[in-house]
């Protein structure tokens, strides 16, 4: 692995910083171990960063790199999943324990369940999910494996307790429909946001005051998001993206976010771009949510 594999978050713009510097952790996660049909998201969290470097300064008004981003070594995924997800738990509860708001790129999506382990612990009120994405990753197991990418979400509900609602789905079994309906899983699924549009309350009003986002990024319509494991057609659009985002930011406290399951296509640099503008959106919308249990920065962001 070459250090330009994986450059530090828009260095580009802003010179890195320290963890305790830093309101922003980014951390990488080249996880593929249960990809189930278009391989390659061991390769999204470099072509992230590195489209990164692209980026302009500011999104959506702000400039979140003036709060400071530290962007840490990959973890290393060529262990057990236990192994993975027990460090990914620890660097996400220290990044917190710090004040910095933790990111982390994939990889496959069961990445997510080290970060939700960690929040699971770190607060004393609840924290909810908001899922990004084309499938609802429900399923008890899949082809045998209960860690699979297509399991996290059952994980999360089933085991750890959390509320989620999901955003955008548009591929799920009969059994996952049974866990939504078992677990109290809310969602506003690709077909209805198609025909009535986004709700103007994104979560319902007893919904956890503080947020985890997960953002698969087959949650955008194959057409914007074609480098990805499974891409679908009938997801969401930029606009529709930013003002789903946009609009959660508003109503609850954003506590930490991924952007999981790229697998970057050569020469097709306007996913990888995508992705990195996704980030970097959820980072600017984050400063609308911050408060001093998140962050330590004195800087002013205007």
């Amino acid at each position: 692995m070459q250090e330009s594999d994986y450059p530090p978050f828009l260095a580009s713009e802003y010179a890195p910083r320290s963890l305790q510097q830093a309101a922003f952790y980014i951390l990488p996660v080249p996880l593929e171990q249960s990809v189930s049909y278009g391989a390659g998201t061991a390769l999204g969290p470099g072509a992230i960063l590195r489209a990164s470097q692209q980026l302009e300064a500011w999104e959506a008004g702000r400039y979140a790199g003036r709060r400071g981003f530290c962007t840490d070594e990959p973890i290393d995924c060529a262990r057990d999943i236990e192994t993975i997800l027990a460090e990914i738990e620890a660097k996400v509860s220290f990044a917190v324990q710090n004040h910095a708001l933790p990111v982390l790129l994939g990889g496959e999506h069961t990445l997510s369940l080290g970060a939700l382990r960690a929040f699971a612990h770190l607060f004393q009120e609840d924290v909810g999910i908001v899922q990004i994405d084309a499938h609802a990753d429900l399923r008890e197991s899949y082809e045998g494996n209960p860690y699979s990418h297509a399991s996290v979400m059952y994980r999360a509900v089933a085991d750890l307790h959390y509320r989620l609602v999901q955003f955008g789905v548009r591929e799920f079994c009969p059994a996952e429909s049974e866990t939504r309906r078992r677990f109290g899983v809310l969602a506003h699924d690709a077909d209805e946001l198609a025909d009535l549009g986004l709700p103007e309350v994104i979560v319902p009003l007893d919904f956890p005051r503080k947020v985890y986002v997960t953002f698969d990024v087959d949650g955008l319509d194959a057409s914007l998001m074609p480098a990805t494991g499974t891409p679908s057609p009938g997801g969401l659009f930029w606009h529709d993206a930013r003002r789903l985002l946009t609009r959660l930011a508003q109503q609850r406290q954003i506590v930490g976010f991924d952007v999981v399951e790229l697998a970057p296509k050569p020469g097709l640099h306007s996913a990888d771009f995508t992705a990195a503008k996704l980030v970097h959106l959820l980072m600017a919308l984050c400063l609308d949510s911050f408060d001093e249990t998140i962050v330590n920065t004195e800087e002013s962001v205007f």
